[in-house]
């Protein structure tokens, strides 16, 4: 299937010097469809090492972040800098098929460029 080369642990370090995963990385593979009709609020997400419709379970509920480079820059309102970095956050809602394919809900519809783009999924909110 689809291998994961530019895959690197993203991590934090903790107090006790361990590292602690942030986030896991996935692939925007389209939108919820029919044999005709796609519904474009719904995103399908491929999600890294989930294989399985039972593995997704602990992936229900986390945030999901789709960066992107603008053409123009604008200031960030919390620390004032300038970026032409932009975020759309989303939030996994249900399983898609037995395979690991998850569906999720963003604030706005995804853009037909992030199709085989890369996703942040947070690995927030907790459920434990």
């Amino acid at each position: 299937w689809l291998q994961w080369p530019w895959v690197e642990a993203v991590v934090s370090t903790q107090s006790t010097g361990q590292p602690t995963k942030l986030f896991s990385k996935g692939i925007v593979t389209g939108f919820r469809r029919g044999q005709r009709n796609q519904t474009v609020s719904t995103s399908l997400i491929k999600i890294e090492g989930v294989d399985a419709k039972k593995d997704v379970d602990f992936y229900l509920g986390k945030r999901i972040a789709y960066i992107y480079r603008a053409n123009k820059a604008r200031k960030n309102k919390v620390t004032g800098r300038e970026s032409k970095l932009r975020v759309i956050w989303g939030k996994v809602r249900r399983a898609h098929g037995s395979s690991g394919l998850v569906r999720c809900a963003f604030r706005t519809n995804l853009p037909p460029k992030a199709i085989g783009a890369t996703v942040r999924v947070m690995l927030y909110p907790s459920r434990v």
